[in-house]
């Protein structure tokens, strides 16, 4: 299990790399081994560079038990994710240019398509911009046991999921829709959708997404 968890986390890292979605030492990738251990990307390494044998593994508080280099510095962010879901296998984070820049604007992203909200909910909220430490972590804390994906003012999207494939996914997901947003308001925004549906399909997102 270990060897794929870290495949998984080096694939993630080049897709980061290949789609622009990062630059320098941008993103992070985390994922559970167990309960009590927990792999990373090492900090201050392109993720490009990223190699399967190099990464960081630490306890459930955060203490390095291997690895060659050391835990990123936002590495508190992602044990607040695991610490408050059980149910989270991984946690991702990177800087797609069209989610980055919404952030950056002092703006949530609203769902538009039918499909999107089943896989991320309703909105994708923002996160206030917040000093590194224990201030970043306390504002990420207020949304994490609500959402499986949000943007963080001046830093980018985080999202998480049962394993590193579906936390892509939603980053994934978050920075297609922010494109389309993007493009649509060309012709005036994207339209929100009616409410009936959007609590349709919230009910059909607790039938996909159960929590564990």
């Amino acid at each position: 299990m270990e060897a794929r968890v870290r495949e998984e986390i080096v694939r993630a890292c080049e897709l980061f790399a290949r789609r622009g979605w990062v630059a320098n030492h941008d993103g992070n990738v985390s994922a559970r081994l167990s309960p009590q251990r927990i792999v990373c990307t090492p900090g201050a390494t392109a993720k490009s560079a990223v190699r399967a044998n190099e990464l960081v593994v630490t306890d459930a508080a955060g203490r390095q038990v291997s690895g060659r280099g050391k835990t990123f510095s936002e590495f508190a962010l992602h044990l607040a994710v695991f610490k408050a879901r059980a149910d989270v296998g991984a946690v991702v984070h990177a800087h797609p240019p069209f989610a980055t820049a919404l952030g950056a604007s002092g703006r949530e992203l609203v769902t538009f398509l039918p499909e999107a909200v089943v896989s991320l909910g309703a909105k994708v909220p923002l996160v206030p911009l917040a000093a590194p430490g224990a201030a970043a972590v306390k504002a990420l804390e207020a949304f994490v046991q609500t959402h499986d994906a949000v943007l963080v003012a001046g830093n980018g999207v985080w999202a998480w999921g049962d394993d590193v494939e579906q936390a892509v996914l939603r980053l994934e997901l978050v920075e297609h829709l922010a494109t389309i947003a993007t493009h649509a308001q060309v012709w005036g925004g994207p339209q929100t959708l009616p409410q009936d549906m959007v609590t349709a399909l919230l009910e059909a997102r607790k039938k996909a997404f159960p929590r564990r």
